[in-house]
């Protein structure tokens, strides 16, 4: 909310300049204003901001380090040179560090660092990049990194950061603290090592993530157009899915029996460090064992993390919601949006506009690769991707994600919409909650009615659906639909012919019996 007061001529620039010349992380959606009496103010203030009963703030993704911090970081004459936390009004993290709304540090897990002289010297000054910067920080009063051994023992070596990357080029599992968890690393050109790594964190097959210093580097590893370079240089930094280089230095374990590679650019100074200190192509997957949610609480990681990783880069800024890194990828030139696989860091939680508007609910999803989503009015915000909810340990992300988001959005949900599938966690959660109306949604019905309202249509349109197993409406499983129908209603026009699951999800598992099934069919 501003109250600007001028010259009538001066306040209609203004006026027309807010949302051409906005910040490069502020989202204008529209402009409104009234006309109000003079009183006589000259000059620049932000007053305390105000809990109201609804979120009027929303809440900014994390953004990747900026051009000027970068420069900032390795430049040998600037304080904050080689500071891995070093931020700006710009960039920095967001949604991964805030408790509560308004977005004030006091309400951040930087509550705890009390900003030195100069730093609230640049966050009072208007003129300044760092104005109001919530997580402003340099070596005097903000975060420290240190390295420790698989027993959290602190290694006594004079710069961690270097130390890290020292064990990295040396072959050893690394353990990185990042913005939304914890990942595990280890250098990517070594077949030995790779092979370690995959063993230790009991993942048999799915690809490794890599990271790389910059644009260059990623291209000796995969073919990139200009709409690959525009993704891995945003400030999301998702993991970019694109096909392989011929003669790319990369581990064959990275990604066994594939013609492509994920690869992304460093999304925080920290990592920034750790890649210009290795001077290599790095693995840098998620820190989690099998069917396990990312790492994200110190005392956890160490548990979980410390019969994988020979020793661990750790830092002390709290993580308040784990976010895993995005997947895209691009679908070439004349698409103005990347396809999303996996939508988490750098992306949540921005909002998406529906094309109806409704009361205000929580869809619960379904079970793999499970997400949730609260909307409001016309209004819709998708959750962080968590995994697959078959767990303790990710359902209680799930239940711990989902009310952040209601206590951050202010929104108490009157409706929860859940799969008809009476065996999925999420169903099984929905059921739970007390003092709100339930509705089931057919899997596939759903997955129409969220691809409509992505594009803001309403339909009727015909859906083809190739999406695995869902309990239909007639209590059998569901597998390749063509469905006809609109936001409320489908009919079923086709699908595949049914043939007997062998042993119910074990012959997702294990293909050879589907194999068998048809072969009897």
């Amino acid at each position: 909310l501003l109250e600007v007061e001028g010259a009538p001529d001066a306040v209609e620039r203004f006026l027309e300049r807010l949302a051409q010349e906005a910040p490069p992380l502020a989202v204008v959606e529209r402009v409104r204003a009234e006309p109000l009496r003079p009183t006589g103010e000259d000059g620049f203030r932000i007053l305390a901001s105000e809990r109201v009963s609804e979120a009027a703030t929303l809440l900014s993704p994390d953004a990747a380090p900026c051009i000027d911090c970068v420069a900032e970081l390795f430049d040998p004459g600037d304080r904050r040179h080689r500071y891995p936390f070093i931020n700006c009004t710009n960039c920095g993290p967001r949604f991964t560090i805030v408790r509560d709304l308004p977005y004030d540090r006091e309400r951040t897990t930087m509550a705890a660092f009390e900003m030195c002289a100069s730093c609230r010297a640049e966050s009072e000054d208007p003129a300044n990049r760092r104005f109001h910067a919530q997580p402003n920080a340099c070596p005097q009063c903000g975060p420290s990194v240190r390295l420790i051994d698989a027993t959290g023992r602190t290694l006594g070596v004079k710069d961690p950061m270097r130390a890290a990357a020292a064990a990295l080029v040396a072959g050893r599992i690394l353990a990185v603290k990042g913005l939304g968890g914890y990942h595990l690393a280890c250098r990517a050109d070594d077949e030995e090592t790779v092979a370690e790594l995959r063993g230790r964190k009991r993942r048999e097959e799915k690809a490794f993530a890599l990271m790389v210093g910059d644009l260059a580097a990623a291209g000796t590893l995969i073919d990139l157009a200009a709409t690959e370079e525009g993704l891995l240089t945003s400030r999301e930094r998702p993991i970019v899915i694109a096909r392989r280089r011929p003669g790319a230095r990369v581990a064959g374990s990275v990604a066994p029996r594939s013609g492509d590679l994920g690869v992304m650019l460093p999304s925080t100074p920290l990592h920034h460090l750790l890649l210009a200190d290795a001077g290599m192509a790095l693995v840098m997957t998620s820190g989690n064992l099998r069917d396990e949610p990312i790492a994200h609480l110190d005392g956890e990681a160490l548990k979980r993390l410390g019969t994988v990783a020979d020793v661990m880069l750790v830092h002390d800024r709290p993580i308040q919601v784990r976010a895993d890194d995005s997947v895209a990828r691009s679908l070439g030139a004349g698409w103005t949006h990347p396809l999303m696989l996996r939508r988490a860091r750098g992306y949540v939680p921005t909002s998406s506009n529906l094309p109806l508007p409704g009361p205000a609910l929580l869809a619960c999803g379904a079970e793999l690769k499970s997400t949730f989503c609260l909307a409001k009015g016309s209004r819709a915000w998708v959750g962080h991707h968590l995994g697959d909810l078959k767990n303790w340990e990710t359902l209680r992300s799930f239940r711990d994600g989902i009310a952040h988001f209601e206590r951050l959005l202010a929104i108490t949900p009157e409706v929860l919409v859940h799969d008809l599938h009476p065996d999925y966690l999420s169903t099984g959660y929905a059921r739970e909650r007390e003092g709100v109306a339930l509705i089931g949604v057919q899997h596939h019905h759903a997955h129409l009615a969220a691809c409509l309202a992505e594009h803001g249509e309403r339909g009727p349109a015909i859906g083809a659906i190739y999406d695995g197993a869902g309990i239909g409406t007639d209590g059998a499983i569901w597998g390749g639909e063509l469905l006809v129908g609109d936001l409320e209603s489908v009919e079923r026009a086709g699908h595949l012919q049914p043939v007997p699951l062998p042993g119910g999800d074990a012959s997702v598992r294990e293909p050879w019996r589907m194999a068998c099934s048809w072969l009897l069919a």
